[in-house]
């Protein structure tokens, strides 16, 4: 057997460390990324000044029809009626990664909730009908919605590119819905950020 070379660990930087690494790149804004682990991050988004920290979840570290419910609960978000795929029809592109969640066993509708109020959230969108995305706050009150006015699939004669990004923005929101009525749709990189630093 060949001599084996060793494998040395990677170290994970501190925040200062972080702050002195950014410093040696000439970045128009001043971007923090302090935890990112199993395809969860953690991250400052300086677009939203009313917002402190953020989370983005990209799905790739679950299998494939794998039912998503209480996987990412530790970041404090909760799916109903959600499944995890590795698209093969080529209308529902990813955008990164091989997977995404699609509303599963109900066709049409995928649940949010979230554990503690937020302030924005955003996912990115394909979807075989029109498409309503929209917030409540505890008391389950219709706070904002955000519209996919037409189908956007891949390959078709839409004006609307798959993976569409919709967004939402309210005080104390609790829980978004995604409603296709009945037709199917996937969502890919679901960010929200809370109001303040908990």
């Amino acid at each position: 057997m060949g001599n084996l070379g060793t494998l040395q660990a990677e170290k994970m930087l501190s925040f200062e460390e972080l702050n002195q690494e950014f410093d040696n790149f000439d970045l128009p804004s001043p971007i923090v990324t302090p935890i990112c682990q199993n395809n969860v991050e953690e991250y400052i988004d300086p677009s939203h000044s009313d917002t402190s920290k953020c989370i983005r979840i990209n799905f790739d570290n679950l299998k494939s029809f794998e039912v998503v419910e209480r996987q990412y609960e530790s970041w404090g978000v909760i799916f109903n009626n959600s499944l995890a795929i590795q698209p093969s029809n080529p209308a529902f592109p990813t955008n990164s990664g091989a997977t995404v969640l699609m509303a599963s066993p109900k066709n049409g509708v995928l649940e949010v909730i979230f554990l503690e109020p937020v302030a924005w959230v955003s996912a990115l969108v394909t979807s075989s009908q029109p498409l309503i995305f929209s917030a409540y706050n505890k008391t389950g009150q219709l706070l904002t919605q955000s519209t996919l006015p037409t189908a956007n699939l891949a390959n078709s004669d839409s004006a609307m590119s798959p993976n569409t990004l919709l967004s939402l923005e309210a005080k104390d929101i609790k829980s978004v819905t995604f409603c296709a009525f009945d037709g199917q749709f996937t969502i890919d990189e679901f960010r929200f950020c809370f109001s303040s630093l908990a």
